[in-house]
């Protein structure tokens, strides 16, 4: 029997100019405006229990500003830490929010902003249960177009791997993994009000970059699904997009319309933004009449704790590591050996091993699962790989599981076990050994057990 209701509500949280702007190893500060970052609450009821789920316009959300969030949702709601199942969009046109992060900036810009941030979250959190109607949900599953996503790791003539290599670089020889183009959809249908719209798919949201507060693609997915579909609302979540992103690195005449090559050879430009993010509301119009009704008779969201083996580097890198990262701190990369995507790896790859000097050898951070129905939705706190989000996917037992990135926490890029033999910017950077992936995904397994 079904007895699902839905709520939702938004709050735009777009901070004062100046701000530090997340996402890369040089220094950017908020300019203007491309377009409006929101925080969308999405409340979920069936019976006696009620579940939030919220999607943030921010590049990542560690556990000290997640700490703070959760804080005014548990005032605002009455409900408990647990319920809370939150998830950034990763766009690197957002507040930075890393206290530990790229840079050492005047910290009260941020702190402010994160302050403001967490009353709007709450805001919007308690206007979604205010806003609390009958619904039903359906799920499909659509097949993202081609030349929106590709894999950004490759293995290189020369034998080395690199992450982003320069568009039509000679020594480019094959991507380093498979695309999953599956598009995770769910519909929610309410009484006397909008419908609803959750997208899953994996890919970074980094079309845009420059010093203008943008939303990336994901605002253009949503407002184009709302002119579409006469005010339907739509939140994204990240899948599993570790190694995905939007730049052809063999591009045609026309994959260059409206984009161009930034400094880390990648395409970018808010034309790129916009491309991708209507081609993704396309493929959601397009399963959109045809999703499988089914009946919610309860939900369940259940945290699970995983403990993982830490990447503590081998003293004899450490004087190096410890040289280019105070070179980086000191704005001096021009002395470092390496241009941009490779200059980027070498200095996140020392900032890791100077982070992790005296780090204990592992560490406990937790997934979460949340069912509806027989849908699952499985948060990862961090970037996971498009091979982990596929065994997700493939341990079977529900109807839809939707791995969910970014979700309740950061901690950072989590490669499959190959990446780490293969090198490149993800698997250098990642604060994990290489059994992360099999730990995650034995840690999922079990929850997805325990949500039946």
């Amino acid at each position: 029997m079904n007895n699902l209701r839905i709520g939702y509500a938004e709050e735009k949280i777009n901070p004062k100019l100046g701000i530090a702007i997340e996402g890369y190893y040089v220094p950017r500060f908020a300019k203007g405006f491309l377009s409006d970052l929101k925080a969308i609450a999405l409340a979920v009821k069936s019976g006696d229990e009620t579940a939030l789920i919220i999607s943030i316009d921010s590049c990542l959300l560690r556990q000290k500003p997640m700490q703070i969030i959760k804080a005014e949702l548990c005032k605002a709601t009455g409900l408990q830490e647990d319920e809370f199942f939150i998830s950034a969009t990763h766009s690197h046109t957002a507040p930075c929010l890393d206290e530990a992060g790229m840079f050492v900036y005047d910290n009260k810009p941020a702190i402010d902003y994160l302050n403001i941030l967490a009353k709007k979250v709450a805001t919007a959190a308690k206007n979604a249960i205010k806003d609390l109607k009958p619904a039903k949900m359906g799920y499909a599953v659509g097949k993202a177009p081609d030349r929106i996503a590709y894999i950004r790791r490759y293995k290189m003539k020369d034998g080395s791997t690199m992450t982003c290599p320069p568009i039509n670089d000679p020594n480019i020889d094959y991507p380093l993994g498979t695309l999953d183009q599956r598009v995770n959809v769910l519909r929610f249908d309410r009484e006397n009000a909008e419908s609803i719209v959750i997208m899953n798919y994996g890919i970074h949201a980094d079309t845009v970059n420059g010093e203008l507060i943008s939303s990336d693609w994901v605002g253009w997915t949503q407002s184009t699904l709302s002119k579409s579909l006469d005010g339907i609302k739509c939140v994204c979540i990240m899948g599993a997009q570790g190694d995905v992103g939007s730049t052809n690195v063999h591009p045609t005449d026309s994959d260059m319309n409206d984009t161009e090559i930034s400094f880390d050879n990648e395409m970018k430009s808010p034309g790129m933004a916009r491309f991708v993010g209507r081609a993704l509301a396309g493929t959601v119009l397009q399963v959109y009449d045809k999703v499988q009704y089914v009946d919610v008779d309860s939900i369940k969201i259940i945290t699970e704790p995983c403990k993982v083996d830490i990447n503590v580097p081998d003293k004899k890198d450490l004087p190096l590591a410890h040289k280019y990262a105070e070179l980086h701190e000191q704005g001096r990369d021009d002395l470092i050996p390496f241009k941009a995507m490779e200059l980027t790896t070498v200095v996140a790859e020392a900032m890791r091993m100077v982070r992790l000097e005296n780090s204990p050898k592992t560490k406990t951070m937790e997934m979460k699962g949340l069912r509806l129905g027989n849908i699952a939705l499985i948060g990862i706190p961090g970037e996971p790989f498009t091979e982990i989000g596929e065994k997700i996917k493939a341990i079977g037992g529900f109807d839809l599981i939707m791995p969910c990135a970014l979700t309740n926490g950061y901690e950072g890029y989590f490669p499959s076990k190959a990446a780490y033999l293969e090198g490149g910017y993800e698997a250098r950077t990642s604060e994990f050994k290489d059994t992360v992936s099999e730990i995650v995904v034995n840690t999922i397994s079990l929850i997805l057990k325990k949500l039946k």
